[in-house]
């Protein structure tokens, strides 16, 4: 931790660009917390599993001291006049003296339980995050349903599933006995309809609201009364997918992370109308299923796309006015610990997705400080996605 906070404060370039990225998003982070839409636990731990990030952002405001990052945030609103740069007051009340964010009262917080009893789970959907949800539940017990467009794409799931399970054999991790057994638990379908009888079912079809809104119309009519009805939308609202059933308090979001068998975070959204049974039953699953479940709720970004992608676009509008190389603020981020600098984190993500999600926030929250740089925009147009098309803010 001394080695990053060190980075962070160096009086050097990279120490400069560090500040200029990393200051909005710890005001960004402490904002969401004063507000009281997470819990400094799930805030943390939302960039920490969900991002690969070292350190969660208020754990890091700790490190730093409040002191610290709001002298920070007042120099760089000197220099550009944007709001989002104010300091927010819980930030300027820890500078104060008035406590810390490492010493809430999330961690004594008791484990969830299953309240509604989840023995068998269906997934709607047959891409890679479908699939990923299959096997997560499958491998820890439960017997899963999974439903897709024609026999291709579901022997397409079972394919992705047995190529996983191969590798997991081959790594020492599962037995054949094992694969077996979770391969046992598998049941294609072609007809929604044989999700009648599950316990929990979860979308993950194309992000596009009007087809989830066809979706749980006709979940709402075949599955049985007391089924929990989830959707792993990233950006599209939960209220909206409940509404259009007679049971919106059985109505959740299970955000699922890509690739949802490797990464550990779920980000679970309640709505207004979520009952608590609902709620606490998923978290309960998460944890039985070896995920990390964060708290939130129904609004856009929900904690980890809400916090990233204002500082990715924040680096895009850094090298636009300074003309610093893509290098050297990918260089510069890294050196605190972060996984991947920025430009390299677009390309991967896909810089249209990108260009969608901060469109997103921007459309949800109206900060004219995260209108989408001018350069994201461009490489877009141009058709330069990132590692998908072998070109974005790099070439590959």
């Amino acid at each position: 931790m001394q080695d990053i906070v060190d980075r962070i404060v160096a009086d050097d370039r990279d120490g400069q660009i560090a500040r200029t990225l990393l200051y909005p998003y710890l005001n960004h982070a402490a904002t969401m917390f004063g507000s009281g839409y997470a819990t400094a636990a799930d805030i943390d731990a939302g960039m920490k599993f969900g991002c690969g990030y070292p350190v969660g952002p208020l754990t890091l405001i700790d490190a730093l001291g409040a002191g610290t990052v709001v002298k920070g945030l007042r120099e760089l609103h000197q220099r550009t006049g944007d709001p989002l740069h104010e300091p927010a007051p819980v930030l300027v009340e820890h500078a104060a003296g008035e406590g810390s964010f490492s010493e809430g009262p999330d961690a004594a917080a008791e484990a969830p339980q299953v309240r509604r009893p989840v023995a068998k789970v269906g997934v709607v959907g047959t891409g890679t995050m479908a699939s990923g949800i299959v096997e997560v539940f499958a491998k820890s017990g439960y017997d899963v349903v999974f439903v897709g467009r024609g026999e291709q794409k579901v022997q397409g799931v079972l394919d992705r599933i047995a190529k996983s399970l191969d590798k997991a054999v081959a790594r020492g991790k599962l037995d054949e006995d094992g694969k077996a057994a979770v391969l046992a638990r598998l049941t294609g379908a072609t007809e929604r309809e044989a999700l009648g009888d599950v316990d929990l079912v979860v979308e993950a079809i194309a992000e596009d609201l009007d087809i989830k809104l066809q979706l749980f119309t006709d979940l709402d009519r075949i599955c049985k009364p007391g089924a929990i009805l989830a959707t792993t939308t990233s950006s599209l609202s939960i209220a909206q997918c409940a509404e259009v059933t007679s049971r919106p308090a059985d109505v959740i979001g299970m955000h699922f992370f890509n690739p949802a068998p490797v990464m550990k975070l779920v980000e679970v959204v309640t709505t207004e109308q979520t009952a608590d049974d609902v709620d606490e039953t998923v978290r309960a699953l998460c944890i039985a299923t070896g995920k990390h479940p964060v708290s939130c709720g129904d609004r856009a970004g929900f904690i980890v796309n809400a916090l990233l992608f204002p500082y990715l676009n924040d680096a895009v509008r850094l090298h636009e006015a300074e003309g610093t190389s893509l290098e050297e603020i990918d260089d510069a981020m890294k050196a605190t610990g972060l996984p991947m600098g920025p430009f390299e984190l677009l390309d991967v993500v896909g810089n249209d997705v990108s260009l969608a999600i901060q469109q997103t926030l921007v459309g949800a929250f109206g900060h004219d400080g995260w209108t989408p740089a001018p350069t994201l925009e461009k490489l877009v147009a141009d058709g330069k996605l990132g590692r998908k098309t072998k070109e974005g803010f790099h070439r590959y």
